[in-house]
């Protein structure tokens, strides 16, 4: 069966501590872990950390924590990637392993995708990435001055109608798959080979400043309501 590891390091800035902060009545990476427990897809969820009392909520959530994440990949300017390999090494997986990253902080993620990201992983996909559309088109996308001035960045699409330019997608922040050996080279996500599995957008917001975590909360609620 497939791997879930769930990277949780301690230093977020914007929002302080905020993969254990208090969400919808558990901590916010208690709906990721219990969203990996639901799929049925996993044998081990395994939290990467570098801080005990993370791990402790962790576990207390129904994870693992066999280790703690080495500081130089815990600081602000480590990716993700490296820290999943890190996790396949540590934990010494099989090359065909099937890898699953899922952020701790997405608490709208959903057990099904997880278990349809799965599905879509084979031997001739690299990685298998959650996206979403985005609601506006970008080929019509804005620039503002200092001076609140605005002009389009392509002006050559200014008389383009909307339905007539081509959609454009984006990550979700939720989850990436790919197989054991895929994490362990340290392949880029976004390379030949990648799949995109479609979330509504209903069903995606990536948490980052205090404004982002209302709005989740207010998705939340709506999808749970």
């Amino acid at each position: 069966m497939a791997i879930c590891v769930i990277p949780a390091r301690a230093g977020s800035k914007r929002i302080p501590r905020k993969n254990i902060a208090p969400f919808h009545g558990r901590p916010m990476i208690g709906w990721s872990i219990a969203a990996a427990r639901a799929s049925g897809v996993f044998a081990r969820i395994v939290v990467s950390t570098d801080d005990a009392e993370i791990a402790a909520i962790a576990r207390d959530q129904g994870a693992e924590t066999p280790f703690l994440r080495p500081t130089h990949l815990s600081d602000d300017h480590t990716t993700t990637v490296p820290v999943i390999a890190h996790a396949v090494e540590t934990l010494g997986l099989c090359a065909d392993t099937p890898v699953c990253c899922l952020y701790a902080t997405a608490p709208l993620v959903q057990a099904d995708d997880l278990a349809k990201g799965l599905a879509l992983l084979s031997d001739t996909t690299s990685y298998v990435v959650s996206v979403t559309s985005y609601g506006f088109p970008i080929q019509r996308a804005l620039r503002r001055d200092a001076t609140g001035g605005i002009a389009m960045i392509d002006p050559t699409q200014m008389t383009t109608r909307s339905q007539d330019l081509e959609e454009a997608w984006h990550d979700a922040g939720q989850f990436y798959w790919a197989h054991a050996r895929t994490w362990a080279a340290q392949i880029p996500v976004f390379g030949p080979g990648a799949r995109g599995l479609a979330l509504p957008r209903h069903r995606v917001q990536d948490i980052d400043t205090p404004e982002d975590w209302l709005r989740a909360e207010a998705l939340f609620a709506s999808l749970r309501g």
